[in-house]
C-alpha cells in the first residue's frame, strides 16, 4: 500500500496554528476598535449639562453685581472687585453671621458623625454576624425608620427632646443626627456579604472573644463601608434643614442651611417686606457656594474610599 510522502513539516504546522489563532483574535480586536455609541455619548453630555451648568451659573453669579446678574450674560464672569464687595457685605451681615453658621454646622455635623460611627458599625456587625432574641424585629424597625421621610420624625423627636429639656441646646441637633438607620443598614449589608464567617470562627477558636473578633478582624476589613457611612452621614447632617429650624430658637445657634433661609427672607426680590438688613442676590449665591464647599471637599478627598465602599460585597467568591 503506497504511503503519502507529502507530510507537512512541523514548522509549517506551527505556522498554520499561529495563523488560526490570529484569525480568531481579529474579530475581538475589531470589536474593541468599534466607535462609541453616539446615543450613549449624547445622554452623558445631557446629564453633564443638566448638573454642571447650574453650578457654573452659581459660581459666576457670586462675581457680579445685582444688575449684571439680572441683565447680563448668565454664564459670563463679573469681576474680582464685585466678588470682594459681595464677600464684604455677606460677612458684615449680622456681624459675620455666615461664618458663625458655618462653624455651627461643622460642630453639629462632626460631633454627630463621631457618635454615628461609634454606634452604627457595631450595630451593623451585631445584626449581621450574631444571633439574639429580637434580631429580626430590630432589623425590620431599622428598615422602616430608614424608609420614613425625615419630616415625619420631627414632631416625635421634638416631643422626646422637650421631655428631657434639651430643646434649644446643641444636643437637640447632635443626638437625632447621631443615630443613622441608613448607616446601620449599609453596615449590615457589608458584613453579611463581604466578611467570611469562617474567618471569625477561626479567630474565636484561637481564643478571641466576640468583641475581640470585631475589633481585630471585622473592623480593619470594614474601612470601605466606614468611609461610605461617614460620607453619607456627614452629608445628611450638613444638609438637614427642618429639624434645626424647629428646635433652635436663636439665630446664633443656626447651622448654615437654616442661615441660608434667613438670608433668603431678607432678599427684597423674594420678600418685599425686607428692611434695613436687605441682602442682594449675588451675596445669596456666594453664601450658597460657601455652604456646599465643605461637602464638595469631603467628596473629593474621600472619592476613592467611596467607590471601594459601594463595590464592597458586590461580588462574592
Amino acid at each position: 500500500m503506497p504511503t503519502d510522502t507529502r507530510r507537512r513539516p512541523a514548522g509549517s504546522a506551527r505556522a498554520g496554528a499561529a495563523r488560526e489563532a490570529a484569525s480568531r483574535r481579529r474579530p475581538r480586536r475589531a470589536a474593541r476598535r468599534r466607535p462609541p455609541n453616539p446615543l450613549r455619548a449624547l445622554v452623558l453630555v445631557a446629564f453633564l449639562l443638566f448638573f454642571f451648568v447650574p453650578v457654573l451659573w452659581l459660581a459666576l453669579a457670586a462675581t457680579k453685581t445685582d444688575a449684571q446678574l439680572v441683565h447680563g450674560n448668565p454664564l459670563s464672569f463679573g469681576s474680582w472687585s464685585a466678588l470682594r464687595h459681595n464677600w464684604d457685605r455677606l460677612t458684615a451681615y449680622q456681624d459675620d453671621a455666615i461664618l458663625l453658621w458655618l462653624r455651627n454646622s461643622a460642630l453639629y455635623s462632626f460631633l454627630a458623625l463621631a457618635i454615628t460611627l461609634a454606634v452604627t458599625i457595631p450595630a451593623g456587625y451585631a445584626l449581621a454576624m450574631t444571633e439574639f432574641r429580637g434580631r429580626r424585629t430590630l432589623l425590620l424597625a431599622t428598615l422602616v425608620v430608614m424608609l420614613m421621610p425625615n419630616a415625619t420624625l420631627v414632631v416625635p423627636l421634638f416631643l422626646e427632646i422637650n421631655a428631657v429639656h434639651l430643646v434649644g441646646s446643641m444636643w437637640s441637633i447632635v443626638l437625632p443626627y447621631a443615630f443613622y438607620p441608613f448607616g446601620v443598614y449599609l453596615t449590615y449589608i457589608y458584613f453579611s456579604t463581604a466578611l467570611p464567617r469562617e474567618l471569625l470562627a477561626a479567630a474565636k477558636l484561637d481564643g478571641c472573644s466576640e468583641f475581640g473578633a470585631f475589633r481585630r478582624i471585622a473592623l480593619p476589613l470594614a474601612a470601605p463601608v466606614v468611609a461610605l457611612v461617614g460620607f453619607f452621614g456627614f452629608v445628611a447632617n450638613w444638609t438637614n434643614y427642618f429639624l434645626p429650624y424647629v428646635l433652635l430658637p436663636e439665630s446664633r445657634q443656626f447651622p448654615v442651611q437654616v442661615g441660608l433661609g434667613t438670608l433668603l427672607d431678607n432678599v427684597p426680590q423674594f420678600n418685599p417686606t425686607a428692611g434695613t438688613l436687605a441682602v442682594e442676590r449675588p451675596e445669596l449665591a456666594l453664601a450658597t457656594l460657601l455652604a456646599i464647599t465643605p461637602v464638595l471637599a469631603v467628596f473629593v478627598f474621600s472619592q476613592r474610599f467611596l467607590v471601594a465602599g459601594m463595590l464592597a460585597g458586590a461580588t462574592k467568591d
